[in-house]
């Protein structure tokens, strides 16, 4: 039980970082403006549905897909940690946050009609819920837990911060207002940190499983 209680903290922070459910907020605002109250909530329901969705299926199965492709958990786990490492690079120097601000602003321009536009499979659910690094991060996770009670720890943590990220979603509007750049910026370096840290413990977890140590 112990075990399963502390992976669910490792889950949850880092699934936390790495979806960053206050990052997607200005995201999904820009994403939506100039569009009705009904609108952005079924966006907002449909991204954390979607995302979700695909999150959990990663969990589930991405050991059985590595295995079929011949990759071993131990180098899943390096490349992983590598992959997981650079977006905390990017989150330290905030070029993660440029890079998802150039790409709503590319869907808004493109969009004949905000409110016909539909954003919450692309590029709200995937990639900015559901990325290369939250699938990685989530397999990873599912990868350390060791019977059924820590699977279902990880399944927890990915649950609760998809409801943390869908509430930011629909109170976008309050959190924008309360919520300034300067202050997102610091959280976003100092989650940055968190997750180099995380990312690190990963790629020395897949070393030693490699050497056997």
């Amino acid at each position: 039980m112990t075990e399963a209680i502390a992976l669910f903290i490792s889950a949850f922070v880092t699934l936390f970082v790495v979806i960053d459910p206050p990052g997607c907020v200005p995201i999904f605002s820009s994403l939506t403006v100039g569009t009705s109250a009904a609108h952005r909530r079924a966006m907002a329901v449909r991204s954390f549905v979607i995302a979700a969705g695909v999150l959990v299926a990663f969990a589930l199965g991405g050991q059985p897909f590595l295995s079929a492709l011949g990759i071993s958990l131990a180098a899943f786990k390096i490349a992983g940690g590598v992959m997981v490492f650079l977006i905390a690079i990017d989150m330290v120097f905030e070029k993660r946050t440029e890079r998802r601000e150039n790409r709503a602003e590319e869907v808004v321009a493109s969009a004949a009609s905000l409110e016909e536009e539909d954003i919450s499979v692309f590029p709200m659910a995937i990639p900015m819920l559901a990325g290369p690094g939250s699938i990685a991060a989530v397999m990873l996770l599912a990868a350390r837990a060791g019977d059924a009670l820590q699977l279902g720890a990880v399944l927890a943590a990915l649950a609760a911060v998809m409801v943390l990220t869908l509430l930011c979603l629909l109170a976008a509007g309050p959190i924008m207002k309360l919520m300034g750049a300067k202050f997102e910026g610091a959280l976003t370096r100092l989650l940055g940190v968190v997750l180099a840290a995380l990312a690190a413990q990963f790629v020395v977890d897949g070393i030693k499983q490699s050497f056997g140590l």
